[in-house]
């Protein structure tokens, strides 16, 4: 069967993707690319391509019940109310694709008293580079930064040395999502897609 030219673009975004994102993505990056498409009609197109995303390792509940290693402590626990500014962070890295560069990332920390972003990096590479970049940016403006709790996933760009050291330097406290929990960031997880 002959899929045309909407075909071809939802094969070369999968390609592009690594073979790893599924229709909802899809239509997220297409539709941000101007193509007009739907969620449905994707899956169609994949369906009929034999387009399978790649399960890069399956999360089972039954065998960590969520946990998170000793050393990664979730601190945050869902409680994203404060009572002022600079108490409690949260940030996390999203993928975007534009027409030139192809996959670009955008690093973000958002403030979870104001729900504003308050600092954040662009670039080519999903680095922990990046990652610091946007938490460095997060402080301009932020006299004392010791004490205030930073939510991350358990992203490599997160568990690194890197990171750990830059927050060390601040004094921030570092909190985790469990793995398989994106409602533990729920905050920077729904600006990530809203993008």
């Amino acid at each position: 069967m002959e899929y045309g030219e909407f075909g071809r673009e939802v094969k070369q975004a999968f390609e592009d993707s690594k073979r790893r994102y599924g229709a909802v993505k899809l239509c997220r990056v297409l539709g941000g690319a101007g193509t007009p498409c739907s969620i449905k009609r994707i899956q169609r197109h994949m369906a009929g391509q034999g387009l399978r995303p790649v399960v890069v390792k399956k999360y089972s509940h039954h065998a960590n019940h969520g946990s998170i290693p000793d050393d990664k402590v979730n601190i945050l626990k869902r409680d994203f109310r404060t009572e002022t500014i600079n108490q409690k962070w949260c940030t996390d890295i999203t993928c975007i694709h534009v027409q030139k560069e192809g996959w670009t990332y955008l690093a973000s920390v958002m403030d979870l008293c104001s729900r504003k972003i308050i600092g954040y990096a662009y670039g080519t590479s999903m680095t922990a580079e990046l990652a610091v970049e946007a938490v460095e940016n997060a402080c301009l403006n932020v006299r004392d930064t010791k004490g205030i709790i930073l939510h991350s996933d358990l992203g490599s760009q997160y568990t690194g040395k890197t990171f750990e050291d830059c927050l060390s330097r601040k004094e921030i406290l570092h909190s985790f999502s469990r793995k398989g929990n994106p409602y533990d960031n729920a905050c920077i997880e729904s600006f990530g897609i809203s993008q």
